[in-house]
């Protein structure tokens, strides 16, 4: 038997005006995703444990199969276990967001939480030259994929709470600096990143292209150093993960998984599918699981781009779900389970603790009546509900 989660971040999301009071995946076109709805399981899991903040980590991890109530530590442990950074018991991971602060009505605002989707080779620059500027042994910089980055403070301090900045795009930021013990060295830290980057040439070279560019970072998703059971120990699989981001692949490090890189695969829209497709089945070739994550539904809605989150749902559902229901076909026996992680509304620009639509699929079974497609309201109409999302893989192992 082979496994796969086709995991499509953030497309779950509230009726919209603009769209005759259609959710995004009610409008999409999904004629791949609404196959495998009216022949398999259709139903809502809540991947997101009451009183834990809807994070992609928390849900994410929910997904995998772990209970995010007893490992979950934060972000960005989890995505310096992606980069290969070994974090001590006193040390504290940050990530840290290049983004666009600009004036605006008497305050700053978060401008652009991602610096225009700033490229890798980019980001990298400028986290090198932060790391000369402002590393030290107490505080140290590595770069990240895109916007996103990674700073760990040696010995550091941890209660202190620090907003994400997709959460208040458009907003004032006085009211969502760090906040708690150690909070005035964090806000050091952001403050002086400010006059490097303004003063460094890439500035200059963004906005004479025309490109919004990094004039801040953002420090936030603190935590320490998770500990989680292997995942072959938990479910007796050989797995890997294939993502874009520095957090699903995290995941998969902490649960023993291998991580698979795919050349051309960025987080967003124009993202490597078919690399991600073709690294999956033959992923499968020799291991019992894949978990494929795509994240571009997630960063359109972040975004507040209607039209690029359905393109984003559009192409997950033909470029990722048809093939693999194709490709899996080779393996004879199989499930595939698909659901976002956490819902993002394009409405509040962020991440809700919803419930989620799932589709557990195994290539067998009639069509069955009444079940319109792939759609929030269709799953909530199936009657078949799991409050604790992490049981879906347990569900997918027929346990």
């Amino acid at each position: 038997m082979k496994y796969i989660v086709l995991l499509g971040d953030g497309m779950s999301d509230e009726p919209l005006k603009e769209l005759g009071d259609r959710t995004p995946l009610m409008a999409a076109r999904t004629e791949n995703l609404d196959y495998m709805a009216r022949r398999g399981r259709l139903g809502l899991a809540r991947t997101v444990p009451k009183g834990l903040p809807p994070g992609s980590d928390v849900a994410n991890l929910s997904v995998f199969g772990y209970d995010p109530r007893s490992c979950y530590t934060g972000r960005s442990p989890l995505e310096a276990a992606s980069m290969g950074v070994e974090l001590g018991p006193d040390d504290v991971a940050f990530r840290v967001n290049l983004v666009n602060l600009q004036p605006a009505r008497g305050t700053l605002i978060m401008n652009d939480y991602s610096a225009g989707h700033i490229s890798t080779e980019e980001g990298r620059e400028l986290i090198e030259a932060l790391q000369r500027d402002m590393g030290d042994d107490e505080f140290h910089f590595y770069p990240g994929v895109g916007y996103r980055h990674l700073m760990v403070w040696r010995n550091g301090k941890h209660a202190l709470t620090a907003t994400p900045p997709h959460d208040i795009s458009g907003q004032g930021i006085l009211d969502h600096l760090p906040k708690g013990e150690g909070a005035d060295r964090l806000i050091y830290l952001m403050n002086t990143s400010q006059m490097i980057l303004n003063n460094h040439p890439q500035y200059r070279r963004r906005l004479e292209a025309d490109k919004v560019p990094a004039n801040s970072i953002w420090l936030w998703g603190h935590g320490k150093a998770p500990r989680m059971e292997p995942f072959r120990d938990r479910f007796g699989l050989t797995g890997a993960v294939i993502s874009a981001v520095d957090l699903v692949r995290g995941i998969g490090v902490c649960a023993g998984l291998d991580v698979i890189r795919v050349e051309g695969a960025t987080g967003y829209i124009d993202t490597n599918y078919e690399g991600k497709v073709t690294a999956a089945l033959e992923a499968l070739e020799t291991r019992d699981y894949v978990y494929l994550h795509v994240e571009a539904p997630d960063e359109a809605a972040h975004s507040g781009n209607l039209e690029h989150k359905l393109q984003a749902i559009e192409d997950f559902d033909a470029r990722v779900v048809g093939p693999i229901m194709e490709g899996m076909k080779k393996f004879g026996e199989y499930r595939i389970l698909c659901t976002p992680d956490h819902p993002t509304p394009l409405r509040i620009k962020t991440h809700t603790d919803d419930p989620v639509p799932f589709i557990l699929y195994g290539g067998e079974g009639e069509e069955r009546g009444g079940v319109r497609g792939y759609d929030e309201e269709s799953a909530r109409n199936a009657g078949l509900f799991l409050d604790e999302g992490f049981r879906l893989m347990e569900m997918m192992l027929g346990r």
